[in-house]
Formats: C-alpha cells, structure tokens, sequence
C-alpha cells in the first residue's frame, strides 16, 4: 500500500492489524499497536527537548527505528548518518546539513558534540529526509527526500513484488542508505509483514536461520556472501538485489534454489526503486508505477517519477539544476527499453565507479588525490573483477 508518510502507515497498520507483528529485534517483538505508540511518544519527547535538525548515527535496532519515526513526526529534518564514517569527514556532514542535534550511542555523538550547527527555521525541515549519495569521500552530497516520496517508493515496489502480513521481510542492510531504508524496512512495513531487524555484520551467517525470513533485500555483494556460505535457509521466498551491479550467474544461482529472485534499479535521487525484474529474464526490469523513462539519444536513462524524485541537492541548486531539468532526472546510466516496455541497464555514462556493495568512487576527485600521493599523473582507476584497481 502508499501512504502519506511514516505516522499514516504505521497508524493504519495499528488500526486494520494492531496486535499483529511490526518489528523483531533478536528476541524482542513489538506490535504495530505498540511501535506506534512508542513512535508518538518518542516524537513528544524530541519536541519538548527542542531541535529542528536531526544528525541520526543509531544502527539498525528497534529502538533507532523509533527514532527515525519519531523525529519526523516531531517535524524535525532527519539526516542519516553513516555512524562508521570517519570523525572528520561526520563534522563536515553535520555542518553542511544544519543539524543542531545528535542521536547515537556511545563515544561517536559525544566526540561531535560541538560539531553542532545553530539549526534551521521552525518547519524548514518539516517532513525531509536526507541521505548522502556516497560514504566513500566528502564530496558526497545530502539528497533531500521526504517522507512522503520514501512511502510511494515502498509502495511502488510493494505492487510489482508483493508481501502480506505473513511475511517477515530480513532487514540486513545499512538503514542509512536509501535501498537499506526503503527495501529493508518500509517495503515490509507498508505491507503489513514483520520486519525481523539483522544482528549485524558478525551475524550475517546466522540472522537467516535464527529469524527464518521469508523475504531479503540485499546488495550483490551480501547476496554472493550468504550463497557461497550456504546461509539463505528453507523459509526464503523472495530475494530483492539491487544498489549494484549483479552477476546473471549468482541471480541463476538464487533461482535454482526454488526462490523467487528480482534485480531491481534505482537511485538515491529517486528515493530508491525505479524498476523491478519480474519475468524470467532477470535483468529485463518493469518501470515502477509512478516511474516513466525514455532513453536519450546518447543512450542515457531519463527518469520522470512526481511522487518519488528528490527536492535536490541540500544547498547545492546549481548540481540539482545539472542533472534534474523539468522534473526529468539524468540518471548518468545507459540502458535500453525493450518492446515490452522493459528496462535493461547497459552501463554508466558517469564517471563513478559503483561497487558491488553499492558505494561510490567519483573518479576524477578520487584518482587526483592519487596522483598527488604518488606523485605521478600517469595512473587510472577501474573496476577488474568487480573491485577497483589503480592502473
């Protein structure tokens, strides 16, 4: 189902469903009744101790997914957080994106403390959430999203790849990334299902057994993990890889395992997913509801899609008016439609390289720093077997 935002999904789930299981963090559930209830309160806390912009380094438990919600029902601006980042490259985050107030756990929210901005207006940031487009260096941007389009994304790839409430969707993938966030977490939530939260790293061989999901998004490069180590378990039924290119064979190898397997495509700045593959032909993807696309001449992917395309580039309107012209994204990836209307992704006309996990390298800035360590204009950067390599 879409919805308008996080309050009005779980409030109908609490409502058509409220005894029904929402969250399972280890051992510990919470009911949809319940997680909303605790979402409410938490929202009244974050008011009445004051903020207008929110810095999140929480992990993946029940508790931070409370806070996600909560804050944006306060009417903060959430802005997500890699919580592994280095110190120096978080200041500079927290101060590009106004946050004037920092949730996290441990020694990372007191070490940045002062890092802290005087904030935004009351209701600047009221209903906006913000994503960096890279972890790999500083010069990745915030894209500002909104509750609104990260639910109709949900919503979207819930009508191409549905769950119901029987479901318990695997949610092992970073929350503060876009496809972590809305195929981890509101692609079960929309759906009524329960989402069993993943343990971490250390337990990525373990969670499927202990959790016994019957649907998992996952980037290529966690997805060829729990293959090779045999971790997937009899529960799966659905496997949904996207954020990186995938390999034909390691989706052919999910599929013999009688389980149902999509490769989906999308961007940060179209809050998550743009088509999904339903077919046999696994890389052939149909357009989400919402989304159109033409193919430039160039063969660049233009993506038109209202109700999920980002507002721009925090601060940076002159890199939004670069890449997003009446209210058509440049993508910066080539691909092809075929008859049916399905999109085949060719390559990338940027000049990024995407990794297997779905992080990025600008190359330009990146292969310069290189140049300057080594002393040497006479080098390159490029992917060989999947994994960068200097040349």
């Amino acid at each position: 189902m879409r919805f308008d935002g996080f309050e009005d999904m779980l409030s109908h789930w609490a409502w058509a469903a409220p005894e029904s299981t929402a969250l399972i963090d280890n051992d510990t559930t919470c009911t949809y009744a319940e997680l909303l209830r605790r979402v409410r309160a938490r929202a009244e806390t974050l008011r009445r101790d004051g903020g207008t912009s929110m810095g999140l380094l929480c992990g993946g438990g029940a508790d931070c997914v409370v806070t996600r919600f909560g804050a944006v029902a306060a009417g903060m601006q959430l802005v997500l957080l890699d919580a592994d980042a280095p110190e120096a490259l978080l200041r500079e985050q927290i101060a590009y994106t106004d946050v004037d107030r920092l949730c996290g756990e441990g020694a990372p929210c007191k070490a940045l403390s002062d890092a802290l901005s005087p904030g935004l207006a009351p209701g600047a940031g009221r209903g906006k959430v913000l994503f960096f487009t890279s972890g790999t260096t500083s010069r990745a941007k915030a894209v500002v999203l909104t509750e609104r389009s990260l639910c109709a994304s949900a919503g979207n790839g819930g009508r191409l790849l549905p769950l119901s409430g029987n479901d318990v969707l695997l949610s092992m993938l970073p929350l503060d990334h876009v496809f972590g966030f809305v195929c981890g977490l509101l692609w079960g939530l929309s759906s009524g299902a329960a989402v069993a939260l993943g343990r971490g790293r250390r337990s990525y061989a373990e969670d499927c057994g202990f959790y016994q999901p019957t649907a998992l998004a996952a980037v290529p490069a966690l997805l060829r993990y729990l293959v090779k180590n045999r971790c997937l378990g009899d529960s799966l039924r659905t496997v949904l890889v996207g954020a990186g290119d995938c390999p034909w064979a390691l989706l052919k190898a999910v599929e013999a395992m009688g389980i149902r397997v999509s490769y989906g495509y999308g961007l940060t700045e179209t809050s998550s997913g743009v088509a999904l593959s339903t077919g046999e032909d696994l890389l052939a993807m149909e357009l989400c509801p919402d989304a159109a696309v033409e193919i430039a001449p160039d063969g660049e992917i233009l993506i038109r899609c209202p109700d999920c395309m980002f507002e721009g580039y925090y601060k940076h309107p002159e890199a939004t008016a670069a890449v997003l012209q009446n209210g058509v994204l440049h993508s910066g990836d080539l691909g092809e439609l075929d008859a049916a209307g399905r999109l085949r992704v060719t390559g990338r006309k940027k000049e990024i390289l995407v990794l297997a996990d779905g992080s990025k390298l600008f190359l330009p800035e990146y292969e310069k720093d290189l140049a300057r360590a080594l002393e040497t204009s006479e080098l390159a950067v490029a992917l060989r077997r999947g994994s960068p390599a200097l040349v």
